[in-house]
């Protein structure tokens, strides 16, 4: 019966995209607006970092009435070229379609590749306001370019698609040249982008798994070396309860699902790509306290550690990844059912985001439907689920 309703899910989520062409919007994509094609309001940052908040948070959907179109994001591709590999391994009916899909979306992804850094990279196709730097539309980084090598990595490894291979080993070149080091001892952090010298620990460990699997396609002794150290400079800042923080050396100290997830994620690529088994205890302790602390009631993903609200599909979706890549397979469909039941259109999208009082029912393509459909489709993979 679960597998039914799973199976349902992401038959109904899956004609959405397609629908969509894979296109939508982003709680991100408020200074699309033609509002900032004035000057006086493009260029003030905190009018454009307020403006983007109140777009992302409000309940209703203000996108149409500040004409913000739907768009085509890089990270939403990758996040489906990853989906669909799974698909393809476990639905020999569907093998001709699913590959289809992965080589237009390849050649979506040459299309939409940032021009002028080293190798191929990618980031988001909007203007984006942080509170601590600002990254122009299509300027890399090595958030979005790490979840997409990732995409290109599994893609190679389960259908031996080589033009994955190329594209894949091909972004060590900016990971490498482009980004900036933050250097402490030894060791070292990514920055998050080639514009800033922000210590955030998830970018790092991406920028580490990518290192880590081009290293284990080349044998290139380099880029263990580096991620290595990269490793090392996110292990000496976890926290003796086994958490880490999202960054260090700012206001951003709180402790996230999704984020401790892509850490996780990317620590046990590491493992097991280089055989570096010295960080087994570290992750060890940080899969102890994400199970302990992410979950209520043995189904309802938490966004942060200490409070239940919000429940956001991105948290979601990668509580269901992590938590089948490490056998807790039973949580990530009990996961994955309350997510379904709670937070699913008759449509097929998902809903943004629960709070205590309301839920924002927008349907954003990167943020919730791409990460579920390949949270759903890598769950269907793991449990054998024929579709």
């Amino acid at each position: 019966m679960n597998q039914e309703i799973l199976s349902k899910s992401h038959i109904k989520l899956e004609k959405y995209i397609l629908n969509e062409e894979y296109c939508g919007y982003d709680p991100y994509d408020a200074l699309t607006s033609d509002l900032f094609k004035f000057p006086f309001i493009k260029n003030n940052k905190l009018f454009r970092f307020s403006f983007q908040q109140i777009v992302r948070r409000s309940p209703l959907n203000l996108r149409k009435i500040l004409f913000i179109k739907k768009r085509l994001n890089p990270v939403t591709i990758g996040l489906c070229i990853q989906a669909y590999s799974y698909m393809w391994k476990i639905s020999p009916c569907n093998k001709g379609f699913y590959e289809n899909e992965i080589n237009l979306l390849i050649s979506k992804l040459i299309e939409n590749q940032s021009n002028g850094y080293h190798g191929i990279s990618w980031g988001y196709d909007f203007d984006w306001e942080g509170r601590y730097f600002t990254v122009p539309a299509y300027a890399p980084t090595v958030v979005t370019t790490g979840i997409i090598s990732n995409a290109l990595y599994v893609n190679y490894k389960i259908t031996n698609n080589q033009k994955s291979f190329e594209l894949c080993k091909n972004t060590v070149s900016f990971i490498s040249n482009d980004l900036n080091r933050i250097i402490k001892d030894e060791n070292f952090c990514f920055s998050y982008s080639p514009f800033d010298k922000q210590v955030v620990f998830n970018a790092t460990m991406k920028g580490a798994r990518l290192l880590s699997q081009v290293y284990s396609l080349t044998n290139d002794v380099k880029l263990k070396e580096d991620a290595s150290k990269t490793v090392s400079f996110v292990m000496d800042h976890q926290f003796e309860d086994g958490s880490w923080q999202y960054s260090y050396g700012d206001k951003r100290t709180w402790v996230d699902n999704y984020h401790t997830g892509y850490i996780l994620d990317s620590l046990d690529d590491y493992i097991k790509l280089t055989q570096d088994n010295k960080y087994q205890d570290n992750l060890k302790k940080g899969l102890d306290y994400y199970t302990k602390n992410f979950f209520h009631d043995n189904q309802i993903p938490k966004f942060y550690d200490k409070k239940l609200f919000p429940i956001d599909c991105t948290s979601a979706s990668q509580s269901i990844l992590t938590l089948c890549r490490f056998g807790e397979i039973e949580l990530a469909t009990n996961v994955a059912l309350w997510i379904i039941k709670n937070m699913q259109s008759k449509k097929g999208f998902f809903h943004y985001r629960k709070s205590k009082s309301y839920t924002v029912k927008t349907s954003f393509m990167r943020w919730s439907n791409a990460w579920m459909f390949l949270a759903l489709s890598f769950l269907l993979y793991k449990t054998g689920t024929n579709k």
